[in-house]
């Protein structure tokens, strides 16, 4: 199934981009990047921090390949455009989805569901995930960096 394919199916709206947007949106992860290493902050919070950066920098991607997700299942659809947009490997995208699902535990429905090494173990692919777009943008899409 292509980008196309989730258009047609209403996962998905043609966006058209701009390089503010993009700096706009990596400026939110390069913010959220730093503020989920706040000393203080619970594991859950430092977590949820951890993927909103990496949620933004997704989003940046999908964008600059022209669309935009729709409202329904919004993070599961940025996260699952990976494997079109960026050509992610599957263990990335199942990584990410992962703690989509331990961030909605500690968000929505019980504190203390997210250990150290969790909030650690997200902060980690986040930043790595960052450089790794921000590489792709400029390969694939250099006018928009």
């Amino acid at each position: 199934m292509s980008l196309s394919d989730w258009l047609a199916n209403g996962w998905l709206r043609e966006h058209r981009t701009s390089p503010e947007e993009v700096r706009d949106l990596l400026g939110v992860a390069d913010r959220d990047l730093a503020d989920c290493q706040t000393p203080g902050l619970s594991p859950d919070w430092r977590l949820n921090i951890a993927y909103n950066a990496a949620i933004q920098v997704a989003a940046a991607a999908l964008a600059a390949s022209g669309f935009r997700p729709s409202r329904e299942a919004h993070h599961y659809r940025v996260i699952q455009s990976l494997a079109h947009t960026i050509g992610a490997e599957a263990r990335l995208i199942v990584q990410l989805d992962q703690f989509r699902k331990k961030r909605n535990v500690g968000e929505y429905e019980r504190a203390g569901a997210v250990s150290e090494r969790e909030a650690e173990e997200m902060a980690a692919l986040a930043r790595v995930f960052r450089r790794d777009v921000e590489r792709w943008l400029r390969a694939q899409h250099p006018g928009l960096l």
